[in-house]
C-alpha cells in the first residue's frame, strides 16, 4: 500500500474529530457574541476596568469585543493553540507511532527508501493540517459573517488564518524532527506538545511584562499575534524569515535524523 495512502487512512478519523471540535469552538464561541453585543459599548467600558494581567492571561489584549471580528480575534488564540497542538503532535506521531505499534517491518519490507517514506509521511501531515486550517477558515468566515450581518472581516480572518498556517507547518516539522531524533517513541509527541505550551505561555510572559519583549523571538506565538495581524504591522518580514529558516532547519534535521536512525522492529 502507498505509504502516503496508509498515513490518510490511519489519521482520518482523528482528523475528522478535531475539525468537528475546531468547529464546534468556533460556533460555540461567536454563539455568546450574540449575547454580548446586547450590551454594546458597555463591554468595553467594563474591559477598561479589568487589572491588565487578566486581559492578557484571557487573551482580550485591545479588542472591540462589541464587534464581530474583534470578538473572534480573542478567540484566535486558543484556535491557533488548538491547530498548533495537532500539528505538533501529527508531526511526531506519524513517525514514533511505527516503533510504538510495532509496524517499522511493515516500511521496511517495501522497495522503496527511507527519504520516500518520510516524504510521504510528512506529504500525508501537510494534507491534514492543511485540511484542519481550511475547516477552521470556512467556519470562522460563516461565522463571523452571521454575526456581523456581512459587515467585512474576512480579510482579516484571512491573515490570521495565514498566520495560523505557519505555526501549523512550524510545529508539525519541529515535532517530526524530535520523534526522528528521539530514541523514545513515547515521548516525542509529549516533547514537540511541552514545547509548544512554552512558547505559548512565554508568549503570555511577555504581554504582562515589557521587560521580556527581547524575548519574543523565541516563540512563534509573537510571530503571528493577531491584533498585529489585524489591525497594526501585519506580516512582519523578520518574524516571516525566521519561521521559514526553522521550518527549513527542522525539516532537514526530520530527514537526516529519520535516515540515520536504528528503528526497533
Amino acid at each position: 500500500m502507498n505509504v502516503f495512502v496508509r498515513e490518510m487512512r490511519a489519521n482520518r478519523k482523528a482528523l475528522i474529530i478535531w475539525c468537528i471540535g475546531v468547529a464546534l469552538l468556533i460556533s460555540s464561541s461567536m454563539g455568546k457574541y450574540a449575547g454580548l453585543s446586547a450590551s454594546g459599548q458597555s463591554i468595553n467600558d467594563l474591559l477598561n476596568q479589568m487589572p491588565h494581567s487578566l486581559k492578557v492571561v484571557m487573551g482580550m489584549g485591545s479588542f472591540d469585543l462589541t464587534t464581530a471580528v474583534g470578538y473572534y480575534g480573542v478567540l484566535f488564540i486558543y484556535l491557533a493553540v488548538m491547530a498548533t497542538i495537532h500539528a505538533a503532535m501529527l508531526g511526531a506521531n506519524i513517525i514514533s507511532k511505527e516503533e510504538r505499534d510495532k509496524t517499522a517491518e511493515f516500511l521496511f519490507v517495501k522497495p522503496v527508501s527511507r527519504n520516500t517514506i518520510i516524504t510521504s509521511k510528512l506529504l500525508a501531515a501537510l494534507v491534514n493540517i492543511v485540511v484542519f486550517n481550511l475547516v477552521t477558515y470556512a467556519s470562522s468566515i460563516l461565522m463571523v459573517q452571521q454575526f456581523s450581518q456581512g459587515a467585512g472581516g474576512s480579510g482579516e480572518i484571512t491573515r490570521l488564518m495565514i498566520g495560523m498556517f505557519v505555526l501549523q507547518l512550524l510545529f508539525l516539522v519541529v515535532g517530526s524532527a524530535i520523534a526522528a531524533k528521539s530514541k523514545h517513541p513515547k515521548t516525542a509527541p509529549a516533547l514537540a506538545t511541552g514545547i509548544l505550551l512554552f512558547s505559548f505561555i512565554l508568549s503570555i510572559a511577555i504581554d504582562l511584562n515589557n521587560k521580556l519583549e527581547f524575548l519574543r523571538f523565541f516563540t512563534p506565538f509573537k510571530y503571528y499575534d493577531a491584533k498585529n495581524l489585524m489591525y497594526d504591522r501585519g506580516f512582519e518580514t523578520v518574524y516571516v524569515l525566521i519561521s521559514v529558516g526553522v521550518i527549513a532547519v527542522s525539516l532537514m534535521a526530520t530527514y537526516a535524523f529519520y535516515k540515520n536512525r536504528d528503528l526497533k522492529v
